[in-house]
């Protein structure tokens, strides 16, 4: 698939580490020109340096709405056209809804729906006056499925899910496509964070395996190559779908 996002302009939110980050680097292997925005400086500048003129870093926190507004536009603005943006930015908090606080339920919304819903509402009037664009939300299986611990990170995913769906039905034969993937349980730095923070981390981490039926985590440049794929023209009539790349875990 190597050249199928050539000369495109792509943003790309949660750029600094796991799907994100894999996401962009599928990118730039396929032409495109890249936009990041994420919290993590450091990993902004060095994909900068690995990919000079091609890779642009916005840090930001996307939990705040300005924040936010202000990262999306410095972006359009950098690229001139964009043809692609990719919803990644995520938080989750390992709780059932008793456990989950206030705080934790705001961040969560924040980052993973009005963020979403921030960069989608800023791109797609670009996008429908430059005759069209691709839209890629990254959901979860939780959105389709649900895990214990996870309720309202799933309730966020399925938030997007909806959204994205919207999105399709009302732009779709303004030039839009929206779609949504749906990874399962793949081995990112959250996850690493989520096992360093249990009492008995291979306990849990084969638990976390056992939700897919090939047995293992995915790997974010799994999720990645699929989104790769739908920004593409070969998903050309692949309008608001859910895509699940879960292993099997929506399977049973």
């Amino acid at each position: 698939m190597a050249g199928n996002l050539a000369d495109r302009g792509a943003i790309v939110t949660g750029a600094t580490s796991g799907i994100g980050r894999a996401t962009v680097l599928a990118f730039l292997a396929e032409g495109a020109r890249v936009v990041g925005i994420g919290r993590d400086t450091v990993s902004l500048g060095a994909l900068e340096a690995a990919s000079p003129g091609r890779f642009t870093g916005i840090a930001a926190d996307l939990a705040d709405l300005r924040e936010a507004e202000d990262a999306t536009a410095h972006a359009m603005a950098h690229l001139g056209r964009v043809h692609v943006l990719v919803n990644d930015a995520g938080v989750g908090v390992r709780a059932n809804l008793a456990e989950t606080s206030d705080e934790q339920y705001q961040r969560m919304f924040d980052v993973n729906v009005r963020a979403t819903f921030v960069t989608c509402r800023a791109l797609i009037p670009h996008m429908v006056a430059e005759g069209g664009g691709v839209i890629v939300n990254v959901a979860s299986s939780l959105a389709l499925k649900a895990a214990r611990d996870r309720a309202i990170y799933a309730a966020t995913k399925a938030a997007v899910v909806a959204l994205t769906r919207s999105i399709a039905v009302d732009f779709g034969t303004r030039g839009i496509r929206a779609n949504c993937v749906a990874p399962g349980t793949t081995d990112t730095p959250w996850i690493g964070k989520i096992l360093a923070s249990a009492p008995n981390a291979d306990e849990l981490r084969a638990q976390m395996e056992a939700r897919q039926t090939i047995g293992r985590l995915g790997t974010a440049e799994e999720i990645a190559a699929v989104i790769a794929f739908l920004a593409s023209d070969a998903a050309s009539f692949v309008h608001g779908a859910t895509v699940a790349v879960d292993g099997g875990m929506t399977a049973w």
